[in-house]
């Protein structure tokens, strides 16, 4: 059971991505969910689905825990017990999960789709890159944008954020790998770096908190 890439990106922050591959019953071997993972998974309809979560547990034994080690709190994000940081993501065949010793962390994975040009306005002021030469190179950046977006979201965690309003990221070139981005909420301001990549004609970002 091979992880897809593994990225240390510093010797506080380390990304793992999964490509899910083996069957529901290969991947639920070795696996010991807690009663509240177990009944989450059986309320899966999809098997697709399933198999994501149980590859996220296979993810975070490559990082020394087990499913008891991780909680969610009242707004849905996870954390260790261990008081490590940590964000999981699951689109498609793929999953990922990113652990920071001491900064807060986010990471989202997209499948690249033309989808995204139709939703774009809602998260992005899209006339700031009509620019780009061709649809293809508009659906990469904005779906980098989205993800930027997204990993900030699940770091921050707070009802009412908003991508539109509250979030931005600083401009980037498609090849650059990294970019910055602010949340502006409730009088308070944060900061974030943020790296990305693209793999299978899907978009990775994560996210640390500066």
């Amino acid at each position: 059971m091979p992880i897809y890439k593994t990225i240390q990106l510093n010797s506080a922050t380390v990304v793992y991505v999964w490509k899910i591959q083996e069957s529901e019953n290969e991947l639920a071997k070795d696996i010991e969910l807690t009663p509240h993972c177990q009944k989450r998974m059986v309320g899966m309809k999809s098997e697709l689905h399933r198999r994501g979560f149980l590859s996220i547990r296979h993810l975070l034994a490559r990082a020394g825990y087990v499913d008891h080690d991780l909680y969610y709190d009242s707004n849905g994000k996870p954390h260790l017990k261990d008081g490590k940081h940590i964000s999981i993501t699951h689109s498609y065949q793929f999953t990922g999960i990113i652990i920071g010793d001491t900064d807060e962390v986010g990471i989202d994975i997209e499948k690249q789709r033309d989808k995204i040009l139709r939703i774009a306005h809602k998260f992005t002021p899209v006339t700031e890159y009509r620019t780009l030469a061709n649809s293809d190179a508009l659906v990469r950046k904005l779906t980098i944008v989205w993800g930027c977006k997204e990993s900030l979201y699940k770091i921050y965690a707070e009802p009412g954020l908003s991508f539109l309003q509250h979030i931005d990221i600083k401009d980037f070139g498609l090849e650059s790998g990294t970019t910055t981005g602010e949340i502006r909420y409730k009088g308070k301001l944060s900061g974030y770096r943020i790296h990305f990549l693209e793999f299978e004609g899907f978009t990775c970002v994560y996210a640390i908190a500066q």
